[in-house]
């Protein structure tokens, strides 16, 4: 079992390496003077189930074009199978054509990572169901809802809804909830009405669901510009919430989302996994991180091993994931 990281998330990297007590063997990227990339991957790779760690964070395309060159050093190395750990899939959004004479990019990169030669992918949380489908080798498609919902542990939740920001991630924030309850009785669970205009504006049109007084969990699959939760708190400040608390699996806070949603006096708080590298300079208490390099050491484990992956969505499965087992 042979691990290498690239340059979008190396911490990550680190942490799973710790977990599986397995060194992260290193590589190397150069830029050309005509700006192009290469990697070389120095380690043995031949006969080696070699994993690669990359999410596709910002700059997407530089890290896009990084992982295919790692993708094609491993085969060129002579690797028995090439596992692409991708916590983050940022062209997961592009999963459908919504307008005329427009690309499916979630569907075109996966091609591109299946023929760059990749065996099997890793992915966390994509952002819809057919994702999954784009690629033409198999996918283990883990969730963080274990890791976030431990993080609430010891919270009193006596008076807690759970809150969907839009309709289609619905069904995440239903299983959320239920992780939360207790058993036979999951917290009740809301949803916003969710439009985009034009000019990439979010409009909130009704909330479906009591939360009026209630302390609202908000669940999202990722934050990127934080349009969708700003305008949502707007709309849970009308209806007189008792506090707010923002979720997230990939916490990207781009330009200035995380200061901004920290301001809010009615937040109390916000917590994310570190799919994603964390905001290096937040300024904000409010902001807690949870790991899920336990979840994806253990998933790694398990597919070296030709393991069921499956188990990691039971509770007693996530339990084996957790930092004591």
């Amino acid at each position: 079992m042979t691990i290498f990281s690239g340059s979008a998330h190396p911490e990550l990297a680190q942490a799973i390496c710790r977990q599986l007590d397995v060194p992260l063997s290193p590589s190397r990227l150069t830029r050309f003077t005509n700006d192009c990339l290469e990697v070389q991957l120095q380690a043995n790779c031949r006969e080696r189930d070699v994993f690669l760690v990359q999410p596709l964070v910002p700059p997407v395309q530089e890290h896009l074009v990084e992982l295919l060159l790692m993708i094609d050093a491993a085969r060129g190395a002579s690797a028995a199978r090439i596992t692409v750990v991708m916590p983050h899939y940022a062209y997961a959004r592009s999963d459908k054509k919504d307008a005329p004479r427009i690309s499916i990019g979630g569907r075109l990169v996966a091609d591109q990572i299946v023929a760059a030669g990749a065996d099997r992918i890793l992915a966390t949380t994509l952002h819809s169901p057919q994702v999954h489908g784009f690629f033409s080798v198999p996918v283990d498609h883990l969730h963080a809802l274990y890791e976030l919902a431990g993080h609430l542990r010891g919270v009193d939740l006596s008076n807690a809804v759970v809150m969907s920001p839009d309709l289609g991630n619905a069904k995440e924030a239903s299983s959320f909830a239920r992780i939360l309850g207790e058993p036979g009785r999951p917290l009740p669970v809301a949803a916003a009405a969710k439009q985009r205009m034009p000019d990439d504006r979010v409009e909130i049109s009704s909330i479906i669901g009591d939360v009026e007084g209630r302390d609202v969990i908000v669940l999202d699959d990722e934050i990127a510009r934080g349009s969708t939760i700003i305008e949502l708190l707007d709309r849970l400040r009308d209806l007189h919430v008792a506090s707010v608390r923002v979720g997230c699996t990939h916490g990207l806070f781009t330009e200035g989302a995380l200061d901004r949603i920290a301001a809010r006096d009615d937040v109390t708080e916000i917590f994310c996994t570190d799919t994603v590298p964390s905001p290096s300079a937040h300024g904000t208490d409010k902001l807690t991180v949870v790991s899920v390099a336990p979840a994806l050491a253990e998933a790694m484990r398990r597919i070296h091993n030709g393991e069921s992956v499956s188990v990691l969505f039971d509770p007693a499965g996530a339990e084996l994931a957790g930092p004591d087992r």
